[in-house]
């Protein structure tokens, strides 16, 4: 008997956002029975190509604790009579008690957070909201779907109750980038390079500390930091302009899939000095592109990205440093990290990913 599920995916379009979208991609492939209703912002153009799927504006922001919002937000749930709500997030209302299945990507909002522009007080406030929300979310879920075994089990410690709720679907990388190459202004090879804003667990101080420790070369290496320039960029910033190497670290902004294919295809390596992801999309991307991947051993990396990778202490920046030299160094080493990362990026699909929540649908509806 056909069901009706509905996906909250207004999350969508920001960082986390690619899970649920080609979550829906591929449903949209592989279910043909049940109907769907998609919850995205109103201003958002998704628009599902399956029959059997349909879209609803959701007002409500993706992180909200307004309590007028919970109820209504509720509300709006309940008049979609769905038999199963699949949150791609644990921001969600409340007050919705029926069926719930949730997608949590990792425990970092809760350990590495800062107040960035908002009073200190006013943080702590937000923080216990959400530590609260986090927590009920997976109270009140049937299923809790994770990336990974690493956050499977750090969810476990931190949260000893949702043990057996727990399913780990592996999320997985794009394909190459199609398009031409495009060199953003001011980047010159050699280059060693990094995307992504710079929350704190990022840890792209400690990357810019190692990459000043490298030894002076004569074909003046460069450290190519892109991202959208938002709050902490701007702290970075300020930050970097005060160095020693501050000439030698090219900070290009938001950058097009030209110039981010280009970035890939012509990097000595990319270097990702996380201390908490929940599955590290950014080292695949790098492997499906040939690019060499030095990665921090943190949280869930070494799982994800196995031997196709040169891992350092995250917290330790003499060996990062060591790290970066070495695959700089051995021209041998930078082709069996190629070769392994492309065969590593492989393992993964969003298509099996699609099947295995497809499955927790069906054993959660019964």
């Amino acid at each position: 008997m056909s069901k009706h599920i509905v996906v909250d995916a207004r999350i969508r379009r920001a960082g986390t956002g690619r899970y649920v979208d080609r979550l829906l991609e591929h449903l949209q492939k592989i279910d043909q029975d049940n109907r769907y209703t998609v919850l995205i912002e109103p201003d958002d153009p998704w628009r599902p190509s399956a029959p059997n799927f349909m879209v609803t504006p959701c007002k409500y922001k993706q992180f909200s604790f307004n309590p007028l919002d919970q109820i209504t937000f509720a509300w709006q749930l309940y008049r979609l009579k769905p038999d199963l709500v699949h949150f791609s997030m644990t921001q969600q209302p409340i007050f919705y008690f029926g069926k719930i299945v949730t997608t949590t990507h990792d425990l970092t909002m809760l350990r590495y957070t800062r107040p960035g522009r908002l009073p200190r007080w006013l943080h702590a406030i937000r923080m216990l909201g959400y530590r609260f929300l986090f927590w009920f979310s997976h109270i009140k879920s049937k299923k809790i779907i994770v990336p990974s075994r690493f956050v499977a089990q750090d969810l476990a410690k931190y949260q000893p109750s949702t043990k057996n709720k727990i399913v780990v679907t592996y999320e997985a990388c794009e394909e190459k980038l199609a398009g031409s190459s495009v060199n953003p202004p001011g980047v010159k090879k050699p280059f060693i390079f990094h995307l992504g804003s710079p929350f704190p667990h990022k840890n792209i101080e400690r990357l810019v500390e190692a990459f000043s420790r490298l030894e002076v070369r004569g074909d003046r290496l460069q450290l190519v930091l892109a991202g959208k320039k938002e709050f902490y960029f701007e702290q970075l910033e300020n930050w970097i302009y005060t160095l020693p190497v501050k000439d030698s670290i090219v900070l290009p902004g938001r950058i097009s899939d030209g110039e981010l294919k280009w970035l890939y295809e012509n990097a000595e390596a990319y270097v990702l000095p996380a201390l908490s992801e929940g599955f590290g999309l950014p080292g695949l991307e790098a492997m499906i592109h040939g690019c060499p991947l030095i990665s921090s051993n943190a949280t869930c990396l070494p799982e994800i990205y196995g031997h196709a990778a040169e891992f350092f202490d995250p917290e330790n920046v003499e060996e990062m440093a060591k790290a970066i030299s070495k695959v700089l160094d051995d021209k041998a080493l930078r082709s069996k990290l190629i070769a392994l990362g492309s065969a590593q990026a492989k393992k993964y699909s969003w298509a099996k990913m699609a099947t295995q929540t497809l499955d927790i649908y069906k054993k959660v509806l019964g």
